[in-house]
């Protein structure tokens, strides 16, 4: 069995951090696509030491993004997949107010594109101050909201990033190759980036999220995915020399001549 579920990707911004490409990489990874994608980027860990001007810098380039059809290259964020999707998110947004995050960009104010007014646009939305427990920073919104959760250091985001019940794209940005390292070996995500935003490798490797991300044996993707696809069959075989057929000899232990191979059938 395979069955890949809801998943919440977190990425770790430390104070060391390529302050504006990195938060450039942020924002292609949530609001490309209108942030409906598995491997999106919805929460953001910063160290409080920069969060502020991350926050800023963040804000700044997602006013700047140009919303219109995904058939348009000029176009960043499309619109949604409809309008109950559409719904669906504009509700979440009104969760994170509820709970009492800081709504630092409105994505609420940009619902229509001229000239593609049937279109199920929605703004880029942008939270800050997010605390453990607000669901907006838990579950998964599948829309072009960004939740920014502010941390004192290394250790306690990454503590609060394997705290999540999911885990499958956990990024980290930063300089350092020692924190880089850390991260890779200790996180609990299946798909790790350092500096990239959308950690998902090519199809020869696997898709290996963890946790309540993923049930079943075998990942999807890479060798996993054709072991999955894959029936085994064990042949043995012996083959009889002549002297054996002469002497009507049933096996022939001084020649070992029996052996057994594997071979793969695709199945379905």
């Amino acid at each position: 069995m395979q069955a890949l579920t809801e998943a919440r990707n977190h990425a770790l911004v430390l104070q060391d951090a390529a302050l504006e490409r990195s938060a450039r990489g942020i924002i292609n990874s949530a609001c490309r696509c209108a942030g409906e994608r598995c491997m999106a980027l919805p929460v953001v860990v910063a160290e409080e030491a920069i969060a502020d001007e991350l926050v800023a810098t963040l804000v700044k380039l997602m006013q700047a993004l140009k919303i219109g059809p995904a058939y348009d290259k000029s176009s960043q964020p499309g619109p949604l997949v409809n309008d109950e999707h559409r719904q669906s998110v504009i509700k979440w947004i009104e969760k994170g107010v509820e709970e009492g995050a800081t709504l630092a960009l409105d994505g609420r104010q940009v619902t229509t594109v001229p000239g593609y007014e049937n279109g199920f646009y929605l703004g880029p939305t942008l939270f800050d101050h997010v605390q453990p427990g607000m669901t907006i920073g838990d579950r998964e919104i599948f829309g072009p909201v960004l939740c920014i959760k502010r941390v004192r250091d290394f250790e306690e985001g990454l503590a609060l990033m394997n705290a999540s019940e999911f885990a499958n794209g956990l990024v980290i940005y930063t300089q350092s190759g020692f924190y880089a390292r850390e991260f890779a070996r200790r996180t609990h995500g299946g798909m790790v980036g350092v500096n990239v935003g959308i950690p998902v490798p090519p199809g020869i490797f696997g898709f290996t999220g963890h946790k309540n991300l993923f049930f079943g044996d075998p990942h999807a993707m890479g060798a996993d995915g054709v072991r999955f696809f894959t029936e085994l069959k064990s042949v043995t075989t012996h083959w009889y020399s002549e002297e054996d057929a002469r002497k009507g000899r049933v096996m022939s232990f001084k020649n070992n001549s029996t052996r057994t191979t594997h071979m793969t059938w695709s199945g379905s």
